[in-house]
């Protein structure tokens, strides 16, 4: 390099340190563009203030993908072979312009020349009055290529790069031996003060509450080197980016610009925002535009609300009113809306109706804010239908899955009954009558009978039988409790939903009558029976086993044989043992016989608790009296007058107790003349029964023999009658 040369490169370097030193501008963005080098071509103009007479432009920038990128690239000037002389003051250039609202901050690059008689290289910057500051100047040749940097205070809006006739307008430059002024491998960085502005719409600024993906229509427009990139930001958070098509290239971790404007200035799209990736309830919005210098431009945040969640299920979902059927068609329903927290409210009900026949009403909504029944629901006609709802928040998220459901039961058609055609021989008195219903059931039924008449009903027991795949209302009509004569009967059923119907008709046709009475009538004749003696009352001695005969006939007074009685067996008052009931059953002729055991005295009745045809009967009470049971023994059958006679025995107590006190005994003697017995002593017995005694005979002389017994009489509480001991025979000698 020739003195000057190395004079103007060190003035350029100073100049650039010089440039470096001034405080950045608090505002300033820069963005540094890439020219001649690195597989990258220009963005300049060249021109020739001769007319392109005398100069001629040389450039070869791009080198193939897989060689050195700045293997022989240059950006040359040269000068015309054969052109003769050019005029002081002409050039021809490279001319990299800034973008407007942009201005060259800084410029690195690689030069190199070869000049002769009188033509320089120089390198400068427009100004905004139309002059050329230069920074770089040579005037002598020097090929091997150098590297400068330099920075401007103020940005500047071109940079030049010329070959220079460097004299005055009146002398010449010789063009031979050809000049040329050559760069590469610049990078020009630009300040860009100018943001961006951007604007947005669409359906994510819409009021109201926003679910799924939305739409974001933007819009920006930048004065420098472009739009770069688009975000959607929420609360704070990017949502959505959009990066515009720029000229730019990767050169050492950074990304440079191609072109002097890399980005185009204008720019507009849409953004699909997925709100499911947003939390429930209300967010800050902002869009943002950056340029390529990195300034940035936000919308002012705006308010927006998200909701992707669907309502849980209504709560406690359930028709007002008593529960089940009813013969009324119209519905409230009613629930509990869920807790939505910050979500969106609730804003309608969906719901549908389906019932038999695969009636299916379709999905219907009801709109109002928080709305929590529906009223007036009706259905096509009788039957079980239900009522599904699910809920739908004012984000318009509703899941049919949710859904709670309840039974819309409706009944207006009245069951239908009606009375046997015949009554059955063998139960003439069953009454029962067919009842049934089409939607709700049988819910509950009587029948009623009246005397012909008469006016006031009386209901029967009634009970309701299944009876295959139907159902019948069954009363025993009570005709031998009843005066006899005609009597009319009625039956009466109301299903689930309180819909009545009635008859007093058979299924036939016609009237539901009986005549009373419907049984057969029956008659029992009994009697006790011991040894000869028999009658509906017997006495018999303690411990012996009587017999019970009778005979059970109808009303032609033909036996009845088969039918089982029932022999009810009353102890007398004091006995241990309660009131039983033993069986007994007729023979081939209505006849019957039980053997009754040892025991007290009892009373017995027979009863025949009847049939379905043949009426009930009781036959006479009867009593049967058994003696007390006693004990009697003296110590010596042979005595002398004045001497004491010992004697001893005990009260039988089979089947009840010795009273508390005792029970009361009395020794007899048999007066011969009057032939009957007289007491002698009367005393009671201990505990067990037992008792002892004595007695003296005083005025007996000569020889005496007396008959002696013991009686146990009758007294409260004791369920025997009378009975007497074996007597004994007692010789006195006086």
């Amino acid at each position: 390099m020739t003195r000057s040369g190395r004079i103007l490169l060190l003035a350029a370097i100073a100049l650039a340190l010089a440039a470096l030193a001034l405080p950045a501008r608090a505002a300033a963005a820069k963005y540094a563009v890439a020219q001649c080098g690195w597989h990258i071509g220009a963005d300049a103009d060249w021109s020739d203030t001769t007319g392109g007479a005398k100069f001629r432009p040389d450039a070869y920038c791009v080198t193939p993908p897989s060689a050195d990128p700045f293997d022989g690239t240059h950006m040359k000037s040269f000068t015309r072979e054969g052109a003769g002389t050019v005029s002081g003051t002409r050039f021809a250039r490279w001319r990299w312009t800034a973008p407007p609202g942009t201005g060259i901050v800084n410029v690195r690059a690689t030069w190199w020349h070869a000049l002769h008689d009188g033509l320089e290289h120089r390198i400068g910057t427009g100004t905004g009055t139309g002059g050329f500051d230069v920074f770089a100047s040579a005037s002598e040749t020097d090929t091997p290529p150098k590297e400068f940097a330099v920075g401007f205070a103020s940005p500047r809006p071109a940079l030049e790069s010329r070959l220079l006739c460097a004299r005055p307008e009146d002398r010449y430059c010789d063009l031979d031996p050809q000049s040329f002024s050559s760069v590469r491998a610049l990078t020009i960085t630009l300040q860009d003060d100018s943001a961006p502005a951007t604007s947005v719409s669409g359906d994510l600024t819409a009021t109201g509450w926003q679910r799924g993906p939305r739409a974001l229509a933007f819009g920006a427009t930048d004065t420098g080197g472009g739009l770069r990139f688009a975000e959607t930001l929420v609360d704070g958070a990017r949502v959505a980016l959009t990066e515009h098509q720029c000229e730019k290239a990767m050169i050492g971790g950074e990304w440079r610009a191609t072109r002097m404007r890399p980005c185009a200035t204008s720019a507009s799209g849409t953004q699909a925002i997925s709100t499911s990736l947003i939390s429930d309830g209300p967010h800050s919005l902002q869009h943002c535009a950056e340029d390529f210098a990195g300034n940035r431009s936000c919308t002012a945040p705006r308010p927006i609300y998200t909701d992707n969640t669907a309502p849980a299920s209504p709560r406690q979902l359930g028709i007002s009113g008593a529960p089940g059927w009813r013969r009324v068609n119209g519905f409230d329903a009613g629930w509990v809306n869920p807790a939505q927290g910050v979500a969106s409210p609730i804003g309608s009900a969906s719901y549908r109706v389906t019932g038999p026949d695969g009636y299916d009403s379709g999905v219907r909504q009801a709109a109002a804010d928080g709305i929590a029944a529906l009223a007036g629901l009706q259905v096509p006609r009788s039957g079980a239908y239900q009522l599904v709802v699910w809920l739908r928040d004012a984000a318009g998220n509703e899941d049919p899955a949710s859904a709670a459901a309840v039974p819309l039961l409706f009944d207006d058609v009245p069951p239908t009954t009606a009375f046997s055609a015949a009554q059955d021989p063998e139960q003439p008195e069953l009454v029962s009558a067919a009842v049934a219903d089409l939607h709700s059931g049988v819910a509950q039924g009587r029948i009623l009978y009246r005397r012909r008449g008469a006016e006031r009903w009386v209901a029967m027991p009634t009970e309701r039988r299944a009876d295959g795949g139907s159902q019948r209302l069954v009363a025993h009509f009570p005709s031998d409790k009843v005066p006899p004569g005609v009597y009319a009967l009625r039956a009466e059923v109301e299903d689930a939903a309180g819909n009545g119907a009635g008859t007093e008709s058979r299924a036939d046709g016609s009237p539901m009558t009986l005549r009373a009475p419907l049984k057969q009538k029956t008659r029992i004749f009994s009697r006790l029976r011991y040894r000869r003696r028999g009658g509906e009352r017997v006495v018999v001695p303690f411990g012996a086993r009587p017999w019970l005969t009778g005979r059970l006939v109808g009303a032609d007074g033909e036996g009845l044989g088969g039918r089982d009685l029932l022999v009810a067996l009353r102890p007398g008052r004091g006995a241990f043992g309660r009131a039983r009931t033993v069986g007994a059953t007729t023979g081939p002729h209505g006849g019957f016989r039980l053997r009754l055991g040892p025991g007290p005295s009892r009373r017995v009745r027979v009863t025949f608790a009847g049939t379905p045809s043949l009426a009930a009967a009781s036959g006479r009470p009867l009593k049967l009296r058994v003696r007390g049971g006693i004990s009697f023994r003296p110590q010596s059958l042979s005595l002398h007058t004045g001497e004491w006679l010992r004697m001893r025995g005990r009260v039988y107590t089979r089947g009840t107790a010795v009273p508390r006190r005792g029970k009361l005994v009395s020794i007899q003697y048999f007066e011969r003349d009057a032939r009957r017995w007289r007491p002698v002593i009367v005393l009671r017995s201990d505990h067990s029964g037992r008792f002892h005694t004595r007695y003296r005979f005083r005025y007996i002389s000569g020889t005496a023999r007396i008959r002696l017994r013991a009686v146990a009489p009758p007294e409260e509480r004791w369920p025997y009658a009378a009975g007497a001991s074996h007597p004994a025979l007692v010789r006195v000698s006086g």
